[in-house]
C-alpha cells in the first residue's frame, strides 16, 4: 500500500474480511477477502453483492462553462443529458486514442459530476477547462457504495421511495437511513445495480446495515476483482488492463482507438468538436485488432496475457480471464488480430501449464440485449 495517498472509511472493515488494500488508482482496496471468489460472483448473478468502489475518482465541475468543458473533453453530446440522467462516455488525446472511460452525471443546468477510473481523466478535463468560467473539484470524502445484483433493487425498494422507478443511466439525490445520498442505476456487473455516493463520515453505517439487513436475502460484501469474472462475461473493459498500455504494439506508443475497443458507440451521432475528434474519425477501418471474447475449451481459464495463436502464428493476447461455475464455461476477453475477431476462429490458447482450444466468440457472454441491467419495475 506505498503508493496509495487515498483512504476508504471503511479500510478496517476490509481488513476484518481479510483483505491487505491493495493499492488501486491510489487508494487501499480490498483485492482479496478470506472466503472464495465464486461465492460472490453467484450472490451477484443470483441476489447481491455489495462492493465498495470508492477508489473510482469523482470530480465535481460547476460553473457557466461546464457543459463546454465536458463537450470538449468527452466523447457526448452533454445537450441530451437532462439533470438526473448520465452517460458512459470516453476521453481521447489529440491522436484520437483513448485515454479514460468515465460517467457523466448531470446533477444540475450547470453542475456535473464526472466519475473516472485510474486513466488521465481529471488531467483531460483541468486541460478542457482552462481560461474558462468553471470550477473543478476532485471529492475524495463522497465514497460509492455499489449494491449489484436482482434482489437490490428490493432491498433499497424498502428503504428509498420511487426507487423502483429509477431508469438505468439514472440517478437521483434521497436518503438512505437518514443520511442524504445520491443513487445512481449504473454499476461494472452486468446486472441491475445501484451505485451508493454518500459522506466517508456514512459510509460504514450504510455498508453495515445494508449487509446485516440483507443477510437474510443473500446479500454479502464483494471484493473488487470479482468484478474481473463479472466484466468478462459482460464486456466490460478495465484501464489500462486490457489495453495497449499493458500490452503495447512494437514500435509504436501506447494508445487504442475507440473502433479497436468496441467503444465507438460512446460517440453520440454527428458529434465533433471534442479533443481527438478529427483524428478518431480519420482511423476508422485501420484497426490493428479488435476486442472479442474466446471460449475456452474445459474449465481451466486462460492465463492473464496467455498469448493467443491461430495456425501456429501469435494472433492476441487473453487480457482477462475467468471460469463461470454457473454457465460452467471457461471465457475471456481478448485482444485479436482483425481477421480472427470472427465468430468460431478456431485459436489455441498457450498457459503456462499448456495449450487449451478455444474459438473466438463476439461479446457479450452474458445478457447480450442488456435486458437485466435495463429492466423495469
Amino acid at each position: 500500500m506505498t503508493a496509495s495517498w487515498r483512504f476508504s472509511t471503511l479500510a478496517d472493515r476490509h481488513r476484518a474480511l481479510g483483505s491487505k488494500l491493495e493499492d488501486w488508482s491510489g487508494m487501499g482496496t480490498a483485492w482479496t477477502y478470506d472466503k472464495d471468489a465464486d461465492e460472490e460472483y453467484i450472490a451477484i448473478r443470483t441476489k447481491a453483492g455489495l462492493m465498495d468502489v470508492s477508489g473510482l475518482k469523482k470530480v465535481h465541475i460547476t460553473g457557466p462553462h461546464a457543459s463546454h468543458l465536458i463537450d470538449l473533453a468527452t466523447t457526448r453530446d452533454v445537450e441530451k443529458i437532462y439533470p438526473g440522467k448520465s452517460a458512459y462516455a470516453c476521453m481521447l488525446n489529440e491522436a484520437g486514442k483513448f485515454t479514460d472511460d468515465c460517467i457523466l452525471y448531470r446533477t444540475g443546468p450547470n453542475s456535473w459530476m464526472v466519475v473516472h477510473g485510474s486513466g488521465t481523466g481529471h488531467e483531460e478535463l483541468q486541460r478542457a477547462a482552462m481560461g474558462r468560467d468553471v470550477s473543478l473539484r476532485f471529492d475524495d470524502n463522497l465514497h460509492d457504495l455499489s449494491l449489484q445484483g436482482p434482489t437490490a433493487v428490493d432491498y433499497l425498494a424498502k428503504h428509498v421511495p420511487g426507487i423502483r422507478d429509477l431508469n438505468y443511466f439514472h440517478h437521483m439525490q434521497t436518503q438512505l437511513f437518514g443520511f442524504p445520498v445520491m443513487i445512481s442505476r449504473t454499476g461494472y456487473t452486468g446486472e441491475r445495480g445501484y451505485e451508493i455516493f454518500c459522506r466517508g463520515q456514512d459510509a460504514g453505517t450504510i455498508w453495515d446495515r445494508i449487509l446485516d439487513e440483507g443477510k437474510s436475502a443473500g446479500i454479502i460484501p464483494c471484493r473488487f476483482t470479482t468484478l474481473d469474472m463479472l466484466r468478462v462475461e459482460s464486456y466490460l473493459l478495465f484501464y489500462p488492463y486490457d489495453n495497449s498500455q499493458k500490452y503495447p504494439f512494437e514500435n509504436e506508443g501506447p494508445g487504442d482507438t475507440l473502433w479497436e475497443l468496441g467503444l465507438d458507440f460512446t460517440v453520440s451521432p454527428g458529434k465533433t468538436g471534442f479533443r481527438g475528434a478529427e483524428e478518431h474519425y480519420r482511423l476508422k477501418g485501420k484497426e490493428r485488432f479488435k476486442i472479442f471474447g474466446v471460449l475456452l475449451d474445459g474449465r481451466e481459464p486462460a492465463d492473464e496475457g496467455a498469448p493467443v495463436y491461430r495456425d501456429g502464428k501469435k494472433v492476441g493476447v487473453v487480457t482477462c480471464a475467468m471460469y463461470s461455475p454457473l454457465v460452467e464455461k471457461s471465457m475471456g476477453i481478448a485482444r485479436l488480430d482483425v481477421d480472427c475477431a470472427v465468430k468460431d476462429t478456431t485459436l489455441e490458447i498457450r498457459n503456462k501449464s499448456g495449450s487449451i482450444q478455444a474459438t473466438a466468440q463476439p461479446l457479450p457472454f452474458d445478457d447480450p440485449k442488456k435486458t437485466k441491467r435495463t429492466a423495469k419495475g
